[in-house]
C-alpha cells in the first residue's frame, strides 16, 4: 500500500498537478497492479467498486458493474445467461461461463448497452477469476477494480495494452469516514456519506391496489434501486433478470430519463429478436462495429446499414430490415420488467412510457403532489408499485 499516487493530470490535460492521497495520512485502501490509471478512472473505480459492494451484500450474489463517465451502463448479479442472451451479449463462445456466477454477472453487464459500455471501467465483487477475466481480455475497457485475481486471471489481464492495461486491487475491509467533503470553485461541501441500505424491507410499502411482488421482482428492484445509488442523477434504471437493462442519467427532466432508459431497455431486449441473432455478419467485422451495426439495425440511425451499397460493408448477404411493426410487436409481449427512480414521479407519464417497456413492477420515493395521479396509472394496467420515502441523488 502507499499514501500518495500521482496521477498523469486531473479530468482533462490541462488540469495539474493531480494525485490521490488520505486526508488523515494512512495508507490508500487501493494497490495498481497494472497500468496507470487516470483521476476519471478512479472515480468510476470508486463509485463502481461500492455499487457491486452493495449488491453483493444485498443479494449474496456476485455482481459486476460496467462504468463511464461517473454513471453505470448496467450494474448485473451473477444468474447464467440463457443461450440467446449468451448470444447478444457475444459470449456464446466463453468456455466455462455457466460455472463461474462472477463472469456471468459482468457478461450482462457488458451485454446491457454495449455501445456505451464501450471504454469502460469495471467493477468486481469477488476475486477476479480466469473465466471473468478471458471476457474483459477481448473487449475495449480501461480498466478494472477488484478484491483480487488469481494468479491465472492476473496473467490473462496483463496481455491487454501490452502489459499497461489498468488492474487496480482494493482492500475489501476498507470502510470510509462517514462524513465526506468535496471542494467546487475552491469552497468546501461536507455531508455524510449516504450509508442508506437498500434491501427488501424497503419495498413494503405498496401503494398499488395489486401488491404481489414476487422475489424476481423484488431482486430486480433492489439492483435497480443500488444501481441508481451510484448513478448521476436525475436517474431512472429498467432492471430484468437480475441485471440493469436500461439506466438513464444525468437528464434534467425525469420523463426523459424514464424515454432514454426505456429506449436502451428496448434495444436489450431487441437484441434478442431473432432476426437480429441471425445477422450475416463480415467474418472480418471486429466486435464493436458489429455493436454499431446492431444499434443501426434496431434503431435505424444514422445510415440505413441494410441500403444497398451499404450492407455490403457489414454482411455476407443483404439481410431482412426488422420492420417497426416486428419491434413494436416483440417488445408487446415483455411483461415483468422492473423500474426504480431515484426520486419521485411528479407524472403518471412516466408510468405511461414504462409500460412501452414491459414494466410490470416500480419502486420510486413518493411525495409528489400528484401521487394519486401515478398510483392511479399503475392500477389501470395492474402495476405494482412501492413507495421507497428514500431519494437516492447522487452527484
Amino acid at each position: 500500500m502507499m499514501k500518495e499516487l500521482e496521477l498523469k493530470y486531473g479530468c482533462n490535460p490541462n488540469q495539474k498537478p493531480s494525485r490521490l492521497y488520505m486526508a488523515d495520512g494512512t495508507d490508500l485502501p487501493v494497490e495498481v497492479l497494472s497500468g496507470r490509471p487516470g483521476y476519471i478512472n478512479f472515480l468510476d473505480a470508486f463509485n463502481s467498486w461500492q455499487l457491486v459492494k452493495e449488491l453483493k451484500e444485498a443479494l449474496n450474489l456476485p455482481a459486476a458493474a460496467s462504468f463511464k463517465h461517473v454513471s453505470p451502463t448496467s450494474g448485473a448479479v451473477g444468474i447464467p445467461l440463457s443461450e440467446s442472451l449468451k448470444k447478444a451479449c457475444f459470449v456464446d463462445d466463453i468456455d466455462g461461463l455457466d460455472s463461474s456466477p462472477l463472469a456471468c454477472a459482468y457478461a450482462r453487464a457488458r451485454g446491457t448497452d454495449r455501445m456505451s459500455s464501450f471504454g469502460d471501467w469495471i467493477a468486481l465483487s469477488d476475486v477476479c477469476d480466469a473465466v471473468t477475466a478471458s471476457i474483459i481480455k477481448r473487449e475495449v475497457s480501461d480498466g478494472v477494480i477488484a478484491p483480487g485475481y488469481t494468479k491465472e486471471a492476473l496473467e490473462i489481464l496483463k496481455t491487454k495494452r501490452k502489459g499497461n492495461y489498468n488492474i487496480v486491487k482494493i482492500d475489501p475491509s476498507y470502510r470510509p469516514d462517514p462524513i465526506e467533503r468535496k471542494q467546487v470553485f475552491g469552497i468546501t461541501f461536507e455531508q455524510g456519506r449516504n450509508e442508506f441500505v437498500i434491501d427488501r424491507a424497503l419495498l413494503s410499502h405498496i401503494v398499488t391496489a395489486n401488491k404481489a411482488f414476487p422475489e424476481s421482482a423484488l431482486r430486480d428492484l433492489i439492483v435497480s434501486l443500488i444501481t441508481l445509488k451510484y448513478t448521476q442523477s436525475n436517474s431512472v434504471c429498467y432492471a430484468v433478470d437480475g441485471q440493469a437493462i436500461g439506466v438513464g442519467a444525468g437528464q434534467q427532466s425525469r420523463i426523459h430519463c424514464t424515454r432514454l432508459a426505456g429506449g436502451k431497455a428496448d434495444t436489450w431486449h431487441l437484441r434478442q429478436h431473432e432476426k437480429v441473432l441471425s445477422l450475416p455478419f463480415r467474418a472480418d467485422l471486429g466486435r464493436a462495429d458489429r455493436d454499431n451495426v446492431i444499434d443501426g439495425y434496431i434503431n435505424k440511425n444514422e445510415e440505413d446499414v441494410c441500403a444497398d451499397g451499404v450492407w455490403q460493408k457489414y454482411f455476407d448477404r443483404r439481410p431482412e430490415p426488422l420492420t417497426a411493426e416486428e419491434a413494436e410487436a416483440y417488445l408487446k409481449g415483455i411483461t415483468g420488467v422492473s423500474l426504480g427512480s431515484d426520486a419521485f414521479f411528479p407524472f403518471s407519464d412516466n408510468i405511461e412510457r414504462a409500460k412501452k417497456s414491459g414494466v410490470s413492477y416500480i419502486a420510486e420515493p413518493g411525495g409528489s403532489i400528484r401521487d394519486d395521479a401515478v398510483i392511479e396509472c399503475c392500477d389501470k394496467y395492474g402495476m405494482v408499485m412501492a413507495f421507497t420515502g428514500m431519494r437516492l441523488f447522487h452527484h
